[in-house]
């Protein structure tokens, strides 16, 4: 992955692992990187001119939506362009909900 995709999506990646448990797994799904606990948990990949964060579906993006307003989004995707620094607490907060998500339908 050539520059400045690489070192972004570096940075992404060490955020989400910070963010998510122990226990999280990394794999390929979707052809693009992620995170497994319980289920899946989030992906993310790169695109020419931003980075995008999946949190598997859309219920993060409209929780987080007042927090969101700054970058781009859609149903199942958000998009951090390039040029601007990641919001390490947003992804924290959105990678903390999804394992509290991911939790509650464990426990059925």
């Amino acid at each position: 992955m050539p520059e400045p995709a690489r070192a972004t999506l570096e940075k992404l990646r060490t955020m989400i692992r910070a963010a998510a448990p122990k226990e999280a797994t990394e794999r390929i799904s979707y052809q693009m990187p992620s995170f497994h606990y319980k289920q899946s948990l989030v992906s993310y990949a790169a695109f020419k001119d931003h980075c995008s964060l999946f949190p598997m579906g859309s219920s993060a993006i409209e929780d987080f939506a007042e927090e969101l307003k700054e970058w781009r989004t859609s149903k199942g995707t958000i998009q951090f362009p390039f040029d601007k620094p990641l919001p390490k607490a947003l992804i924290t907060k959105i990678v903390r909900a999804r394992v509290a998500q991911n939790e509650a339908k464990a426990r059925g």
